[in-house]
């Protein structure tokens, strides 16, 4: 005999590290583009600050663990890897100190998102 398969399957604790660490990281990337853009180094009226948008757009699929939002999560924080590196190059001062720390927290958030797709998806790519 079988044993009965739970309809929602114990989260192992590693995917809930990674979870924690993803949402974290992606909460600290949302207030740091919004802190940014409102009161450290404004750049005019704080419309800028609106390119978190679509970072806010992923944290409800990431608190319900949806894999497909994790994968474009770690698609999407490129163009924040991106910006920060083109402010880091061009700018001076406190401007590139945090387009540094936008790098290095997209880069974060990259490498958990990737782990947490891996660590669901298993060796042999099927989802658990």
């Amino acid at each position: 005999m079988m044993p009965a398969m739970s309809a929602d399957p114990v989260v192992p604790s590693e995917l809930s590290r990674l979870r924690a660490a993803s949402v974290a990281c992606l909460l600290a990337l949302v207030a740091l583009g919004l802190a940014w853009e409102l009161w450290l180094a404004r750049t005019g009226t704080g419309s800028w600050a609106l390119k978190v948008l679509p970072l806010t757009l992923a944290l409800p699929g990431l608190l319900k663990r949806r894999l497909y939002t994790y994968r474009w999560l770690s698609l999407l924080v490129w163009l924040y890897v991106a910006e920060g590196a083109l402010r880091a190059a061009t700018e001076g001062g406190v401007v590139r100190v945090l387009a540094l720390l936008q790098v290095a927290l997209a880069l974060l958030l990259f490498t958990l998102a990737v782990m947490h797709v891996r660590a669901r998806l298993g060796p042999r790519g099927g989802a658990r």
